[in-house]
């Protein structure tokens, strides 16, 4: 008898690497949105895992307790549990980090790892994600192939706390590596970008490069802030 899949994701930048694996397969199930996934369709479906690649809900325990749900972390844990993990990876000057798949559980990223991958931490965050998408595949696939047993983290626990949209502005005491990193690393879907608030105005920054040494090159969006209202 064939298992059953379900594959849950709120992001674009997951889709295509889904859609270059497991698309058209009986066995496979995509999911957007949380008003999706209710109990009667996981119930029909039956899955042996249902797989959380950058998913924006809480998942009750409902589920997390009667299936074996794996989540994928941007962080080696135990270090880097918590919220945006690239972006507190990034702004305390990592390069690279593991991208963790790990059983879901009652405390947030704190499951049972199933395996990791390398996954470096050089350009924007979109150009991350999409770096991180196929690695996800890949992930999925060594957990159903080998019907992984997942263990226990071990070492010490470093928890992150999840950024607030009013840390994305650049401050007068930033150096020109702090302004490129902060820029870069919000600049995704959904993601509060990097800010200077001028009078009534807000430019915001995005695409940036650095030409030199202390020159960077951006697109620049200015908007009213009455627009934030």
């Amino acid at each position: 008898m064939n298992e059953s899949y379900i594959f849950a994701s709120s992001k674009n930048w997951c889709l295509d690497a889904y859609r270059s694996r497991f698309e058209g397969n009986p066995n496979w199930f995509l999911v957007r949105d949380k008003s999706e996934l209710t109990p009667e369709f996981i119930e029909r479906v039956n899955p042996k895992y249902i797989f959380f690649p950058h998913w924006n809900w809480l998942v009750p325990e409902s589920i997390t307790q009667r299936y074996n749900c794996v989540c994928f972390h941007m962080a080696d844990v135990p270090y880097g549990r918590g919220g945006s993990p690239l972006q507190n990876l990034i702004s305390r000057g990592h390069k690279s980090t593991k991208l963790t798949a790990l059983k879901m559980t009652r405390e947030l990223d704190a499951g049972p790892v199933y395996a990791k991958a390398e996954l470096s931490l050089a350009g924007s965050a979109t150009e991350i994600f999409q770096r991180a998408a196929p690695k996800v595949v890949d992930l999925i696939l060594e957990i159903v192939s080998n019907d992984i047993t997942p263990k226990e983290q071990i070492g010490e626990v470093v928890h992150f706390k999840r950024r607030t949209p009013e840390q994305s502005e650049i401050l007068e005491s930033m150096n020109i590596s702090e302004i490129y990193d902060l820029i870069r690393m919000l600049d995704a879907e959904t993601y509060p970008r990097a800010f200077i608030d001028y009078g009534n105005h807000r430019i915001e920054f995005s695409d940036v490069m650095k030409e030199k040494e202390n020159l960077l090159t951006a697109t620049v969006k200015i908007f009213s802030k009455e627009a934030l209202k």
